[in-house]
């Protein structure tokens, strides 16, 4: 007898009962890029249909958005560089608008789920994620920046918080920070395998955060370690990670797999600026439909183990949704 798998594939009512994968809605987080001021929306060349948000339009964007579905987002601050410092002090300054921004989110829509950054750059004027003393990212001495960073941002109503620096023990200083402060039901999401990629420069170039001297290879991954990974996810949930990430999600679809594998908690992907720029020039230039693209790359992230993903795509995937 011949076997004949195609016989689930004859049509569509049948492929979508036998479909293995699905993305949902509800896994995806929607990161905006958001400054101080008001009624200014500025498009991001390189990151087509994304923009940075001023304060007053970011919540008229997240209103079209939880109406659409979406109801997770993370936030990433846009400052000025008069505003920034070598201790990244305006992090935790009582009149960053980003803390304010946090707050005043969760109090007009409290059904959503919040992340913050937790990283020196979008506040340093060396540009790089930890504290940069004689040209040398310092480990330790950042640690303590980055739990004063976490508790303003718990005090300012965050859910969860998102270490994406890569410093040694940082996850474990946090988690006791937050913890110290009374804050023992903010969630860490941690950047557990960030790789040290190709694929930034849309983001950088949207918060202005390249660094101003050498490069963040000391900090993030190198591209071609796997196991190195391993050691990541262990130290993290160690230190009482409550959700992991990876990062990049396109080109490392092995890490997810195998982060998801070795993990007792929900596993992450940023589906990054490249990614999501890579699809849209190609769809611009007509040598792709982007549409399609952007479903089965989702797809492919979700099927090698990622159960959320933080991805660009997140409004034009619930437009689709809306307009099946």
């Amino acid at each position: 007898m011949m076997n004949r798998p195609r016989r689930n594939r004859k049509s569509e009512s049948i492929r979508s009962m036998v479909r293995e994968t699905n993305v949902s809605l509800s896994s995806l987080i929607y990161p905006l890029f958001v400054f101080e001021g008001n009624g200014t929306k500025i498009p991001i060349a390189s990151m087509p249909g994304i923009f940075r948000w001023s304060q007053h339009e970011v919540i008229q964007e997240v209103s079209e958005c939880v109406a659409l579905g979406i109801q997770h987002f993370v936030l990433f601050p846009v400052f000025p560089e008069s505003a920034k410092d070598k201790l990244a002090s305006k992090s935790f300054a009582e009149d960053n608008f980003y803390l304010h921004l946090i707050h005043d989110l969760k109090a007009r829509f409290p059904q959503i789920t919040l992340m913050s950054d937790v990283a020196m750059d979008p506040y340093s004027s060396d540009g790089h994620d930890g504290l940069v003393i004689d040209g040398k990212i310092l480990n330790d001495e950042t640690l303590p920046i980055l739990g004063k960073m976490a508790v303003a941002q718990a005090q300012a109503g965050i859910d969860i918080v998102g270490p994406s620096d890569m410093m040694d023990g940082r996850v474990e200083f946090i988690r006791d920070a937050l913890d110290e402060s009374g804050y023992v039901d903010v969630s860490i999401m941690s950047y557990t395998a960030k790789y040290a990629s190709a694929c930034y420069g849309p983001f950088r170039e949207a918060l202005d955060s390249a660094p101003r001297s050498g490069d963040k290879k000391t900090y993030q991954m190198d591209p071609a370690n796997r196991i190195e990974a391993l050691r990541e996810l262990e130290l993290d949930l160690m230190e009482g990670a409550d959700m992991v990430m990876v990062k990049p999600a396109l080109l490392y679809l092995d890490i997810i797999s195998d982060i998801k594998a070795n993990s007792n908690v929900p596993v992450a992907a940023y589906n990054v600026s490249g990614e999501y720029a890579m699809v849209k020039a190609a769809a611009e230039k007509g040598w792709l439909d982007g549409n399609k693209m952007m479903n089965e790359m989702l797809l492919s992230i979700t099927r090698s183990g990622a159960d959320i993903i933080l991805t660009y795509f997140a409004k034009e995937f619930a437009l689709q949704l809306k307009n099946a």
